[in-house]
């Protein structure tokens, strides 16, 4: 397959995410979102949810943002995200939230993998301890020198902004927000999938497998997930979720082994989740260094905790 072949097969394949798996979850919700922001719902959430999140640099509102991400899809917390951008929650609340996402599981690969044999309760309370200290270790060390004071706007506050706008003007301006934030994320899905198709096309897939292969056995690690691996920081989750399912039907994978590496191989850390957290705004940008080791600490948490579990 020559360059262009592979830059037009990922462009393709970037368009379909963006249209067909994140533009549905943003339409919907965002949607939600703005209905109970009408209805002064949120407020009430945001207030009673805040007690017991602040030690861990989390606002209110980010409890809609860990209950998205494990319950939905990687897709869902941007309308979160999006909104407490907007509300301008401060860069410390925003880091410690973005790094709690990108350390817990994706709820579009932990029900599918159910089938699989993955130990789906456990997962989900280990993502959630994964997401908190990934938060927490952001909050209180990696951004301390953050500004933790919201911004100062001369907008009304949500319920009453939203309170005089019918259902149907709430449900244009959701659909115009999931609009922008799904093209919004194309350019990067394009250039990391374009990375894995040169990587596989030039035989670097199958020369790391053989490289890793003594380092592998020698830590007791069966060189069986290099692909899997590769799959899912470069492609994404789903494409993890393809790579496995079909390895659990050719008897290369076990249920265990599924369990064991659920910490370190199920999360929103990879290139596809990054590029689509990052185009939400400026500010993301600015505020993944401190994320990103945030992030990684949860899944190391998460990961440690799996291989002692199982």
């Amino acid at each position: 397959m020559s360059l262009i072949e592979i830059i037009m097969a990922s462009g393709k394949t970037s368009v379909d995410i963006a249209l067909y798996t994140l533009l549905p979850v943003m339409v919907v919700m965002l949607c939600v979102m703005k209905i109970l922001e009408a209805k002064g719902i949120m407020e009430t959430i945001v207030e009673w949810m805040a007690r017991f999140l602040k030690p861990f640099g989390l606002t209110g509102m980010s409890s809609f943002a860990l209950i998205q991400i494990n319950f939905i899809s990687f897709a869902a917390p941007l309308a979160t995200l999006s909104v407490m951008n907007k509300r301008g929650v401060s860069d410390r609340h925003l880091a410690a939230t973005l790094a709690m996402v990108l350390a817990m599981g994706q709820g579009n690969v932990l029900y599918p993998m159910i089938s699989l044999g993955l130990n789906w309760t456990m997962a989900i309370t280990i993502s959630i301890i994964g997401g908190l200290s990934a938060s927490a270790l952001t909050w209180h060390y990696l951004g301390r020198n953050l500004s933790s004071c919201e911004s100062v706007t001369s907008e009304k506050p949500l319920s009453e902004t939203h309170k005089t706008r019918g259902i149907i003007r709430l449900i244009n301006e959701a659909g115009a927000d999931a609009i922008r934030l799904a093209i919004g994320a194309i350019p990067m899905l394009t250039l990391s999938i374009t990375m894995v198709g040169l990587l596989k096309a030039v035989g670097a897939v199958a020369a790391l497998e053989q490289l890793l292969s003594p380092f592998l056995e020698f830590v007791h690690i069966s060189p069986m997930f290099v692909m899997p691996a590769l799959a899912k920081y470069l492609g994404g989750g789903t494409a993890y979720l393809g790579v496995v399912s079909d390895l659990m039907q050719q008897g290369k994978i076990t249920a265990q082994q599924i369990n064991t590496s659920a910490g370190f191989l199920i999360h929103a850390f990879d290139l596809p989740g990054i590029g689509i957290f990052l185009g939400i705004s400026h500010r993301f940008i600015r505020l993944f260094k401190y994320a990103a080791q945030g992030a990684l600490f949860g899944i190391f948490i998460r990961a440690l905790l799996h291989f002692m579990l199982f």
